[in-house]
């Protein structure tokens, strides 16, 4: 039998007298409150829904920062699952209701889970409300692929993304987009630059370079460039507006080591990346994208 998949989010935005408030949505097919969410389209990333269901049920645009607990229940009949991150509510589009949802309401997290219908939106609304104050937003990638190294006859910086690469490139923007980055920011590499093409043409944004980011050069040490590269994340993060960054294979998880003071497995496919939310006290489990 078919999983169902879906997405959606906790939007939130400050109080008006301090503190937070969440959105719910009401559906009068369900006579429920609920978080917003919504199936997953074919070929959509869970993240890129998450961020078009909360737009199109509560008029809420959001930007994601850190992923929320996956839930999973029967649904007519069919296992569902739903990816959910907390979104931080940037604009509001005017809502008008209509037959899917008929209300929207923003409160404290307390009312929020007073009113909520199911257990598993409850546990979610919980897990949000644990969270300490994101302070800042990175999307690392690795680059996209750039052939095999022994292939190339130039020098290896200079080797550009292959047919595959390209194609990845194109794949990624649309998805590191949805932080709404005001930076981006590339190792040397040719390729590490070019992987970040398609989304500085989307977003009208300059590509800064920065050798922290690069893979150690003949007679560095690794931990040396994890250390640096560490530090310029943390630098970048700490200015508050999201950042995309695109690195290299051999950087990326050692550096995330350091960040994290873990031993996960941050191998990082070419072209994949992490969504890393930073906090007072350092930076939150990383979210593979």
């Amino acid at each position: 039998m078919s999983v169902i998949r879906a997405a959606g989010g906790v939007a939130w935005r400050p109080a008006a007298g301090g503190g937070t408030e969440v959105c719910l949505v009401h559906r009068p097919r369900y006579g429920d409150w609920s978080l917003p969410k919504g199936k997953l389209e074919p070929g959509e990333h869970p993240l890129l829904a998450a961020v078009r269901e909360v737009a199109e049920e509560s008029d809420v645009r959001g930007v994601p920062q850190v992923r929320l607990p996956r839930v999973s229940y029967r649904s007519e009949g069919r296992p569902k699952v739903v990816d959910y991150w907390s979104l931080r509510a940037v604009a509001e589009g005017g809502f008008q209701a209509d037959t899917e949802v008929d209300g929207v309401r923003w409160l404290p997290v307390t009312a929020a889970l007073e009113l909520v219908s199911y257990p598993h939106d409850a546990q979610v609304l919980r897990a949000f409300a644990a969270l300490p104050p994101v302070t800042g937003t990175v999307a690392l990638v690795r680059h996209a692929q750039a052939g095999a190294r022994g292939t190339w006859s130039g020098p290896d910086t200079a080797r550009p993304l292959d047919t595959t690469g390209r194609v990845q490139a194109r794949t990624l923007a649309p998805l590191v987009a949805a932080i709404r980055p005001v930076r981006l920011v590339s190792a040397s590499p040719r390729r590490c630059v070019q992987t970040l093409d398609p989304l500085a043409e989307l977003l009208d944004l300059p590509i800064e370079v920065n050798r922290d980011l690069d893979e150690p050069e003949p007679g560095q040490q690794l931990v040396e460039r994890a250390l640096a590269a560490a530090a310029r994340l943390t630098a970048l993060a700490a200015a508050g507006d999201p950042v995309v960054v695109c690195s290299q294979g051999k950087v990326i998880p050692p550096a995330l080591e350091r960040l994290t003071g873990r031993t996960d497995d941050f191998t990082t496919a070419k072209g994949g990346g992490w969504l890393l939310a930073f906090t007072a006290d350092g930076v939150l489990p990383p979210d593979r994208l």
